[in-house]
């Protein structure tokens, strides 16, 4: 705002209630921004871009990201962070433009591995447990006892350690679950059926004990 003062010099000033409007109005802006942004409880989770069927090996590339609102269900479906770089695989068809659900994709490692419980002859060292990685050694029995042990799987991961339950636990053995690959499994299953004594130890050994 201006006006000419004396001498024909121009004078500026400004209207106190033009400041207050401006002041109100971006107070207005910023609390319907707030309110907005704290009501706002959508999380990023995924849809397929086309109908997923069964078996597809899935990546970020065949699912498009959306902010919905589960409303307290996001462990039911897939979010973000939630897809591995090597992928997902399927196991039970998606429609395109769905919200997968957790349920309906598993790991693709699942293609490569199997999880087998086995009852040991021996018991578990103190150093293995979840994640480690050991050798599952198997002794064929004979006539005359069991004979010399070999390795059955190398560098078998423990999955989890079963805890015997009943009146009478037997705790000279153990009873593990261990993810094996597949092209092993079979080897395993025949010498479960034939009672070999298996045992598993250690790849590495610890650094802290």
């Amino acid at each position: 705002m201006a006006a000419l003062g004396t001498g024909g010099k121009t004078r500026f000033w400004v209207d106190p209630r033009f400041i207050i409007g401006l002041l109100l109005v971006a107070a207005s802006v910023g609390g319907v921004y707030a309110i907005v942004s704290f009501a706002d409880t959508s999380v990023p989770a995924y849809t397929a871009r086309d109908p997923l069927a069964q078996g597809d090996v899935i990546s970020l590339d065949d699912l498009v990201e959306s902010h919905v609102r589960l409303d307290g269900a996001d462990d039911l479906y897939l979010l973000e962070g939630d897809v591995p770089d090597d992928g997902l695989v399927v196991v039970k068809p998606v429609a395109a433009g769905e919200l997968v659900p957790a349920s309906a994709v598993g790991s693709a490692a699942g293609q490569r591995f199997a999880s087998v419980v086995l009852t040991l002859a021996t018991q578990l060292p103190a150093s293995v447990g979840p994640g480690s990685p050991v050798d599952l050694w198997s002794a064929q029995e004979g006539d005359d006892g069991f004979g010399p042990p070999t390795v059955l799987v190398s560098s078998a991961t423990v999955v989890r350690l079963v805890t015997s339950e009943g009146l009478v636990v037997d705790k000279r053995v153990a009873t593990v679950e261990l993810l094996v690959p597949k092209s092993k499994i079979a080897r395993v299953l025949e010498a479960v059926a034939n009672g070999d004594a298996l045992s598993v130890v250690p790849v590495s050994i610890p650094v802290r004990g």
